[in-house]
């Protein structure tokens, strides 16, 4: 445990440590000639105080920052797991668990994985999304019992599959995009695209599907993310938006859904982990979450965008623009301009596995 009071007094010591000694002061300021300092020796002492403060803070900036990543020795329970989702594609729909692995990338059973795939512009490999084409959510992935195999369906297509196993063990990686980052992809062939594009662009080419090879994160954190401090780059997960846990609570939906005409499901918030028990956003200021025997960190608020308004069940955005119109009145944070906040993104730090009725822990 760090004693924090005590850093004052390690100043003190660092400061005479570097030669700041009031004898020393002494002697740097008589000049031999009457006792009276030049101003070049002022301005040497000063430089040199200067130096020295600035150290001592650097110092107890640095403790700070290592005591806020060490896991707390306390724990106490505030709910439990509810529900768990995975999505294989971004933007795409759910595939529902009752439990899942948490690795450096995020959620995975066998070879279904969060974000691990997405859908790509053919001219310059840059992903789209939700929010431009809100019909991505109708993309129903489903895994086989082995997890290796996924079969996308999708009103009005036959369904199409996917050999994620053999993709994983023998393609060569090329490259995407994601927020103008590159990221290591592998195409997922002409099939695929074709059926991508007839649905999406009622054309036969246009989009790819890609995937991503590596078991960890590449991506640095987002500029525009530089602003939460304990968001690094490991927890950039796979194709993700920013990390590659999130979790919502039922409390919070519930508040939302209190405040609209039309109430919209969990699933519309597209967090991986639903729990239930606390409070309306209480996980706002959760900072460690434990579940199983993972450990996470509260890295950042989870800001919401147009893709917030989609339905899942129908790939419509609302014509109301709901929810986002209504957080907008109360979920508004300072700094995070007009985001609103509706649940947390998380760090892992403790690999292991999770599933339903686990309880949930914050210290």
């Amino acid at each position: 445990m760090i004693d924090f009071c005590s850093i004052p007094l390690t100043f003190r010591h660092q400061r005479n440590a570097d030669g700041l000694s009031d004898e020393m002061l002494s002697k740097l300021l008589n000049d031999g000639a009457g006792g009276k300092p030049t101003a070049g020796q002022l301005l040497a002492v000063a430089a040199g105080v200067g130096v020295a403060t600035a150290l001592g803070y650097g110092v107890y900036r640095l403790l700070r920052y290592r005591a806020a990543q060490q896991p707390p020795s306390e724990w106490h329970r505030v709910g439990e797991v509810s529900d768990l989702w995975i999505y294989p594609i971004k933007s795409c729909g759910a595939v529902r668990v009752r439990q899942f692995e948490c690795s450096p990338i995020g959620p995975q059973v066998g070879f279904l994985r969060d974000r691990i795939f997405m859908v790509v512009k053919s001219a310059d490999g840059k992903f789209i999304t939700g929010r431009s084409h809100p019909t991505l959510v109708l993309v129903q992935p489903a895994f086989d019992a082995q997890y290796e195999r996924m079969t996308l369906s999708a009103p009005g297509m036959m369904d199409i599959g996917v050999d994620v196993r053999k993709l994983l063990e023998s393609s060569a990686p090329g490259s995407a995009e994601v927020w103008d980052q590159p990221v290591a992809a592998v195409d997922c062939g002409e099939e695929v695209a074709r059926w991508l594009s007839r649905f999406l662009l009622s054309e036969d080419f246009g989009l790819r599907l890609v995937y991503y090879p590596l078991d960890r994160p590449t991506r640095p954190v987002r500029e525009k993310n530089r602003i939460h401090r304990l968001l690094t780059a490991r927890d950039s997960g796979a194709l993700h938006d920013a990390t590659s846990y999130m979790l919502v609570s039922e409390g919070s939906v519930a508040d939302v859904n209190a405040r609209l005409d039309k109430p919209v499901p969990a699933l519309q918030f597209r967090a991986n982990i639903l729990v239930k028990g606390p409070s309306a956003f209480e996980e706002d200021d959760w900072r460690w979450i434990r579940i199983g025997d993972t450990v996470y960190r509260n890295v950042k608020p989870c800001t919401r965008c147009l893709f917030t308004n989609v339905d899942p069940e129908t790939g419509v955005s609302s014509p109301e623009q709901e929810p986002l119109t209504t957080l907008r009145k109360y979920r508004l944070k300072p700094g995070l301009g007009q985001s609103p906040v509706v649940g947390m993104q998380m760090g892992i730090r403790t690999l292991g596995a999770i599933g339903l009725g686990d309880a949930v822990y914050v210290g």
